[in-house]
């Protein structure tokens, strides 16, 4: 690979698992790439599992549950010419550094590919081992990719200025609107998969209906503004939503009072994303439309280990 490398792992209470992944980074990546672990607050002995380790360039411990927060503090690492992210639950597959040798080196801006053994709770929920459906919104056409699983060039890190803090849920999706504003492309490799060993009969869990929708109105609003397709957008998703939990309840999969509550907390999640993705785009009103980017601060990281110097 002509492009220096640097993999970031996001994790949080996953010891065990998280070894898993070094194991199968430490098989796959050759000595030159650099190996970045940022670890939220664990309790369960992460932090001492990972020094152990001599394959483990760099460990940052930060205070913050946040996904976003926890890759951006690891881009504040990265010395390589593009930066690879992966959740903590994922076993690289032999090829996945070769599928990113082939892509990086011949001028892709941003590349994914498969995760296997799970589905991705995404907006809509889709297979995560195939490739993802583009979405075309005033006239961009995006891409999403799951962040658990992503090269991304580093000249185009430096134009997003690394990914929005904001959101709690779907936080690939809100980096991909951003990354097919600037003008990049997004480019599957079927080779460059990876493997869930937890977890494997359903993925994550369903985030909450007010955050999900907080998240999903807040990326829409800051990204192309509050005009009515955008809002209808909205609506029309919560109608499909609010629908399917009316055949919930007709099947006796759920309750009245569980709608009706999963109801007001879309319409609060709703309303407060609206208003927080208006400011955010009044406080960016640059292409890149990240106010909660990495530049916005410096005190992610509580400690550092660093093995390199």
């Amino acid at each position: 690979m002509s492009s220096s490398l640097s993999v970031v792992v996001s994790t949080l209470n996953g010891r065990e698992q998280l070894l898993s992944c070094l194991d199968a980074l430490h098989r796959e990546l050759p000595t030159s790439s650099e190996l970045i672990v940022v670890n939220g607050p664990s309790s369960d002995g992460t932090s001492g599992a990972v020094r152990d380790r001599d394959d483990v360039d760099v460990l940052v411990e930060i205070s913050e549950r946040t996904p976003n927060v926890s890759r951006n503090a690891g881009i504040e690492q990265a010395t390589g010419d593009a930066v690879a992210f992966l959740g903590d639950a994922y076993a690289v597959e032999s090829g996945w550094y070769d599928a990113i040798c082939g892509t990086i080196d011949h001028g892709a801006d941003v590349v994914t590919g498969p995760i296997r053994g799970q589905r991705v709770a995404e907006e809509p929920r889709r297979d995560s081992s195939q490739p993802p459906e583009q979405r075309t919104i005033r006239r961009r056409t995006v891409t999403p990719f799951a962040p658990e699983n992503v090269v991304i060039d580093r000249t185009v890190l430096e134009a997003l200025d690394g990914f929005d803090e904001y959101p709690q849920t779907a936080d690939g999706v809100e980096c991909a609107h951003r990354v097919a504003g600037l003008g990049f492309d997004v480019t599957w490799s079927d080779e460059m998969a990876v493997r869930n060993e937890v977890g494997t009969d359903g993925g994550r869990p369903d985030a909450a209906w007010g955050d999900r929708y907080r998240s999903r109105s807040y990326r829409l609003v800051k990204n192309y503004g509050l005009w009515p397709s955008v809002v209808g957008r909205l609506v029309c998703r919560a109608l499909a939503d609010g629908a399917s939990g009316a055949r919930g309840i007709l099947s006796g999969e759920g309750t009245p009072t569980g709608w009706l509550g999963n109801g007001v907390s879309v319409l609060k999640g709703s309303a407060r994303g609206l208003l927080d993705g208006l400011r955010s785009r009044y406080a960016d009103r640059s292409t890149r439309r990240n106010p909660h980017g990495l530049s916005s601060r410096h005190d992610r990281a509580v400690q550092v280990y660093d093995r390199r110097s």
